[in-house]
């Protein structure tokens, strides 16, 4: 039988923190540069603003698929789960189009010569990284809050629960 347990906010917090502290050592480890310099760098690229929203969002669809147990509420956390990897989808295309726009608008406030194109140059690949890492990590973790939140529903929806699936 399906338990009825509801896990609290502060778990998804837990699992979310302790998921990051692992991928942290793991990027730690491939890359031979320490956490703080990890850590320093993806603020830079991500923003602040990205970090902040992305991290919302990703509470929400952690808890949204912890929230799943096989009772009739399932629907609407699964739907809480499904809105939140669509959020981060759309915030990580956002980004990538912020970014494209910032790199192109810092173009048009600039001389162009031989003397401020390496600078011209620097500055757009600034916004360009930001722009297209937004999307490579984004899009994946949609992708994989959406197939969690699908493959937890299906299967508890198959181990008799009291949802008509």
């Amino acid at each position: 039988m399906i338990s009825a347990r509801r896990y609290q906010p502060l778990q998804a917090v837990f699992y979310l923190a302790g998921t990051g502290i692992i991928l942290l050592a793991l990027a730690s480890y491939l890359t031979a540069k320490d956490a703080p310099q990890l850590l320093a760098w993806l603020w830079r690229i991500f923003t602040p603003g990205f970090i902040g929203l992305f991290m919302l969002l990703l509470f929400f669809g952690a808890y949204g698929i912890l929230q799943l147990n096989g009772s009739r509420s399932d629907e609407f956390w699964q739907e809480c789960a499904q809105q939140s990897a669509n959020g981060i989808a759309t915030l990580a295309l956002t980004f990538t189009l912020l970014g494209i726009s910032l790199g192109i608008g810092s173009l048009s406030h600039q001389v162009i010569d031989v003397q401020t194109v390496p600078t011209l140059i620097q500055a757009l690949t600034g916004h360009f990284s930001m722009a297209f890492m937004t999307t490579v990590v984004g899009l994946p973790t949609a992708a994989l809050i959406r197939a969690l939140t699908s493959l937890r529903a299906i299967r508890l929806c198959h181990s008799g629960s009291e949802t008509s699936c």
